[in-house]
């Protein structure tokens, strides 16, 4: 999840830092290892001195007795020393803690998967939900076929981009997060509960997801007949069902159909690669025990099958061999009958 090049980490570092984000940066920090302290991205700016060109609106704050001299001046001038940042000699920003009341982030940008993104919902503090998946999208929509009367069906096919904006909502037993791009043409909206089975177990689940589409959005929808908004939701959802207080994880594709306000057309949407939390998130931007999924669970089973049957048969084989060795030894001590009649006669 959080192998990436120099520059994208930069990137994202930078992004961080110019928006305020001291606890993401501090994140992609300690994420990395400190690898992109001199890692370069557009400009050709490392992070010590891209922090050193941030917008300050009020006096620098003063260096601590751990910043460089060289890069920030004597102690008591404070020079070249962002607001609440620190140079420290190692060569890494001390950033200090930062409470938002509600925010979404996308970390994207960390996974070394293109196809793959990371959003996460932070609230008071702390991260309280966070999804990491790949998504693909197959609707149909009318154009007007060549006679200019009929109306034909066809299917647009998109996957789930890396930079779309996030915005969530974390409750103790009901949580959900919206993700949109291109503007708010598309939406996507999963929505998660928590609830009690058998047992007193406690689990949580996917209870409804939701998509907002805009056929007049040409760069998917092309010469879409009669264009414009609909929305696509499911009908009593109940997937991913999870433990509470674990992350659920499943490489196999999960697919969902969703009935779209557009003449009941089926949209189907398409997961793999995941791994989904919306609640009991125990640290900052790290999911908690995984929960494979069924899927997972099976072909794992098909791959070991072979290895645990060829074990049980070379158990097998051994075994038999061993209890005929010792049954020739066994015999090999007895008297043997001759088996010519005339030697009797001698006996």
């Amino acid at each position: 999840m959080l192998k990436t090049t120099g520059q994208t980490g930069t990137k994202i570092l930078l992004d961080a830092m110019s928006k305020d984000k001291v606890h993401l940066a501090r994140f992609v920090l300690d994420a990395l290892d400190g690898e992109i302290v001199d890692s370069t991205a557009d400009g050709a700016q490392t992070p010590l001195i891209s922090s050193v060109l941030l917008p300050d609106s009020q006096t620098r704050s003063a260096c601590a007795h751990e910043c460089v001299p060289t890069i920030c001046g004597p102690a008591d001038t404070g020079l070249f020393s962002p607001p609440g940042v620190l140079l420290l000699s190692s060569g890494v920003l001390a950033l200090p803690a930062v409470l938002a009341e509600q925010e979404g982030e996308n970390l994207s940008g960390l996974s070394d998967n293109p196809d793959k993104a990371i959003f996460a919902v932070r609230e008071n503090g702390t991260t309280c939900l966070m999804v990491e998946f790949a998504a693909k999208f197959l609707v149909p929509y009318d154009v007007l076929a060549l006679n200019g009367i009929d109306l034909i069906t066809e299917q647009a096919s998109f996957t789930l981009p890396r930079g779309a904006e996030i915005e969530g909502k974390c409750g103790s037993t009901d949580s959900e997060i919206h993700i949109s791009w291109k503007n708010n043409a598309y939406i996507l909206r999963i929505y998660f509960s928590k609830e009690f089975r058998e047992k007193g177990i406690e689990v949580w689940k996917v209870n409804k997801i939701q998509f907002v589409y805009d056929t007049s959005e040409t760069s998917h929808f092309i010469n879409a007949y009669n264009p414009g908004k609909h929305t696509a939701s499911t009908h009593k959802l109940s997937a991913l069902v999870t433990p509470a207080g674990r992350s659920y994880v499943c490489t196999a594709q999960q697919t969902v159909t969703l009935i779209s306000s557009d003449h009941q057309k089926g949209i189907t949407f398409s997961m793999y690669d995941i791994q989904i939390q919306p609640f009991d998130i125990a640290s900052d931007f790290i999911f908690s025990a995984p929960y494979k999924c069924i899927t997972d669970q099976r072909e794992h089973l098909e791959e070991i099958l072979p290895l645990i049957l060829g074990l049980i048969l070379g158990l097998i084989i051994i075994i038999t061999l061993t209890i005929y060795h010792f049954h020739l030894k066994l015999t090999a001590n007895q008297p043997q009958l001759p088996r010519d009649r005339s030697m009797y006669k001698n006996m």
